[in-house]
């Protein structure tokens, strides 16, 4: 009596958390293994479990043992078999639902949904995975790229003050070294156009 009252409160909510594995199946058409797949049930309460296996589509699969029990703190596995293989089905999600209720009891104290998915290679899911991996790589490279590029004129419009006088500077320097030396006479460029050795080293050093 005192086992019974002490779980009445689980009984009477009738949320019981059911804990199965895995929560979510993937039949691939291309691979006859995964046809197979299996859905374990754990129990890890102090009282037995009895289990019913509901499908949103029964026709399609097949249900080993789709109504049992499971011992306290014991786990039972329930074999699915995908049994209608064909292109009309892939990407579809089919709903499993497992019930449990106790023994002794009608109501289900707690249940848990499972989605089953067909898809028509594992190959391709495979590709597909990697090609999304590529696509993240590579938007990510981009935008560290482009945050680059976007902080870079941020510096230049910094030094944009004597940029323009840089410029002009250099093109003044360029000018000045290519203008003839003192002293080469036979230069078509006017005397006073001619500049100092010293003058051309100036400019040389404020092109440098």
């Amino acid at each position: 009596p005192m086992q019974q009252q002490k779980r009445q409160p689980e009984l009477v909510e009738g949320n019981l958390p059911v804990f199965v594995f895995p929560t979510e199946l993937i039949f691939y058409a291309d691979d006859q293994s995964t046809h197979k797949q299996v859905l374990t049930l754990y129990n890890p309460y102090e009282f037995a479990l009895k289990f019913k296996v509901l499908c949103t589509t029964p026709n399609k699969y097949a249900v080993v043992d789709a109504t049992g029990a499971v011992k306290p703190q014991c786990c039972v596995d329930i074999v699915i078999r995908h049994r209608d293989v064909r292109a009309s089905y892939y990407g579809v999600i089919d709903k499993f639902r497992l019930q449990v209720s106790e023994q002794s009891q009608r109501k289900a104290l707690g249940k848990k949904e499972i989605i089953a998915t067909l898809l028509p290679s594992a190959k391709e899911q495979q590709q597909q995975k990697e090609e999304e991996e590529k696509r993240i790589k590579e938007h990510l490279a981009e935008s560290v790229f482009f945050e680059q590029t976007l902080c870079q004129p941020e510096n230049r419009t910094a030094s944009s003050g004597p940029s323009l006088l840089t410029v002009f500077l250099g093109i003044v320097c360029i000018a000045a070294l290519m203008l003839p030396t003192l002293g080469e006479m036979d230069s078509l460029v006017p005397l006073y156009l001619h500049l100092s050795v010293n003058q051309k080293l100036v400019a040389a050093y404020v092109l440098g």
